[in-house]
């Protein structure tokens, strides 16, 4: 999608998002807007990217050629309405903050980059709404770039809330939807998950995920649902509405969303971190419409194997949206794809097996020698 586009409606301008008085999320804005968010979701346990960045200490022990490794970043997008009627899936690409956002350095080398796909349901708006405005709120929160988990968890908190004011404002806006985001900053890769979408990286042609899918099937969520007083139905649907236990939007389904929080639905997004190296290639991001028919080494593998053919990202996105549709996926379909490297993908040479000497020792020989005999025609 252009990332000039025109907020919703033009209810709110390009540079900020108006809270008009809401009871609704009112409770839920002064729990995290009067002070700084301390995230409830499970976080990466590499800490600060402050210390990850600027600490080269805990690196000492690793070749040098990796520590200076700059990742090259090249980008593609696709999406597809598939068999849908309506559109609901969107996706931004953003190389450089810098230039899109005013972004200080704060001395930190290399690359400012976001990237996103968001998959909306019960409408656009909720999609197209956080990809517009969860770059900015991240880009501009006061804890970017120095503590760069705590603004993303904090500005996905954001997003929901400015949501739901404009849903309060304009109830045909009423929909909700999953959020997939990853940032470069250097040479750090920050993925956070909010829903059922999937990042999948690719590190020298073997797969690594680098989200949860936040199904009603996994047990940490049906815990934490059931703790929150919701329930998953026979049919496996969130208190009977949604497959997707965390969502930006939502609000005007009953009993789904609590304003302090701590409903069976939540927005908070689950974060993981790694430090790229010259192994990584590329990083796939899509909509569960394609995660419904590759598992994720096949979709690396497919992938890797377009990118070695002409090394063009776009191409290579529509190249498994077309692959998913000619797999029959049923529903609306996104990938973005980064390239960390300037060259496709290098191919991987596998060690020939040592040779198998086959040998006789001299008795069995004489063994052998004796049956001859013994087998001859007289």
């Amino acid at each position: 999608m252009a990332l000039e586009m025109e907020e919703i409606g033009g209810r709110a301008s390009s540079d900020e998002i108006r809270f008009s008085p809401n009871t609704l999320a009112g409770t839920y804005r002064n729990r995290f807007g009067a002070q700084r968010v301390a995230s409830s979701c499970c976080l990466s346990t590499v800490g600060t990217l402050e210390s990850a960045l600027f600490d080269v200490s805990e690196e000492s022990c690793i070749d040098e050629s990796e520590i200076n490794f700059v990742p090259v970043l090249r980008s593609g997008g696709w999406s597809d309405i598939g068999f849908r009627c309506n559109m609901e899936d969107a996706h931004v690409r953003i190389d450089d903050l810098f230039h899109n956002y005013g972004v200080s350095r704060n001395g930190v080398a290399g690359s400012y980059a976001f990237y996103g796909v968001f998959d909306g349901h019960g409408g656009e708006h909720a999609a197209i709404f956080t990809s517009i405005n969860l770059p900015k709120f991240i880009s501009k929160d006061e804890d970017f770039p120095v503590d760069v988990e705590k603004a993303i968890v904090s500005s996905f908190l954001k997003t929901d809330i400015a949501f739901a004011e404009a849903c309060s404002l304009d109830s045909s806006l009423d929909s909700g939807t999953t959020a997939l985001t990853a940032l470069v900053i250097g040479r750090t890769l920050v993925v956070a998950n909010t829903g059922d979408c999937r990042a999948v990286l690719s590190r020298k042609g073997k797969a690594f995920e680098m989200s949860t899918d936040h199904k009603p099937d996994c047990c940490n969520e049906l815990n934490r649902i059931k703790a929150s007083g919701g329930f998953i139905d026979d049919g496996g649907y969130l208190n009977g509405h949604l497959n997707v236990t965390r969502a930006i939007g939502d609000w005007h389904m009953e009993g789904l969303k609590d304003t302090n929080g701590k409903g069976p639905l939540i927005a908070d997004p689950e974060l993981k971190s790694v430090k790229l190296t010259k192994d990584d290639e590329f990083l796939i991001i899509g909509c569960d419409g394609i995660w419904d028919v590759f598992r994720s080494q096949n979709a690396v593998d497919i992938a890797r194997r377009k990118l070695q053919e002409h090394n063009d990202p776009i191409a290579c996105c529509k190249e498994l949206v077309d692959e998913a549709l000619r797999r029959q996926s049923t529903d609306n379909l996104s990938v973005v794809i980064v390239c960390f490297q300037s060259k496709p993908p290098p191919s991987l040479s596998r060690p020939r097996p040592p040779p198998v000497r086959k040998s006789i020792s001299l008795e069995g020989l004489n063994v052998l020698k004796s049956f001859l005999n013994d087998s001859s025609p007289l």
